[in-house]
């Protein structure tokens, strides 16, 4: 089997839809944009992302290129090594020697949308206020962290969870003093600034519930 035949055949059981939507929409591209630019039609394009249809490799081809990926954007998977990570080995860092420290948790592949970290806030931690798109999960392992989102004001702690949207202005706080030590999970965009699908820089990267 060819390199094109092993791809027509992972598209026969790849689900794409979803992901041509998700990338369409972190590029704020229409559908009439996105056929206009593929040369596909909006019709098969809507029923294309409803996986109600199956295009052909040149038609996907097409509609990659407009949205600025390659074709194994929609089709590869991770492999199981790619996707595990044992605790001791994962990526750990903190920004300017600050007083919040980041484990990452996720992987990266082509198509994915999810970010994760165990966040660890020393006492005194008080980030800005911020809104951007996506969402955003947050559950308290050890501690209690105060979180406002616009108005109102909460103090959670250990097995609490909240879920909200990032475009709702928030921030959050450590005013005890014992550490705070919590899994955030999102969908922020910001983390994948480049189309090949791997953009986690430490450096450049916003860091979630800053």
């Amino acid at each position: 089997m060819n390199r094109a035949e092993g791809i027509a055949n992972s598209l026969q059981a790849a689900k794409v839809g979803a992901l041509i939507r998700a990338r369409r929409h972190s590029l704020r591209m229409t559908l009439q944009t996105l056929g206009t630019q593929s040369g596909v039609s909006v019709g098969y394009l809507s029923q294309v992302e409803r996986d109600q249809a199956s295009p052909s490799l040149s038609t996907l081809a097409s509609i990659a290129r407009a949205l600025g990926v390659g074709v194994d954007y929609f089709i590869a998977t991770p492999s199981a090594q790619d996707a595990l990570t044992r605790t001791g080995e994962r990526m750990r860092f903190s920004v300017n020697d600050s007083l919040i420290s980041y484990e990452r948790l996720h992987a990266e592949f082509p198509g994915n949308l999810l970010s994760s970290f165990l966040i660890t806030i020393a006492p005194g931690y008080r980030s800005e206020v911020a809104n951007h798109e996506g969402e955003e999960i947050v559950y308290v392992l050890d501690g209690r962290l105060t979180l406002r989102i616009e108005d109102e004001e909460a103090v959670v702690g250990p097995g609490d969870s909240l879920h909200f949207r990032g475009n709702r202005s928030h921030c959050w706080s450590n005013d005890t003093e014992d550490p705070v030590r919590l899994l955030w999970s999102g969908t922020l965009t910001m983390f994948r600034s480049s189309p090949d699908g791997s953009a986690f820089q430490t450096e450049r990267t916003p860091i979630p519930g800053s």
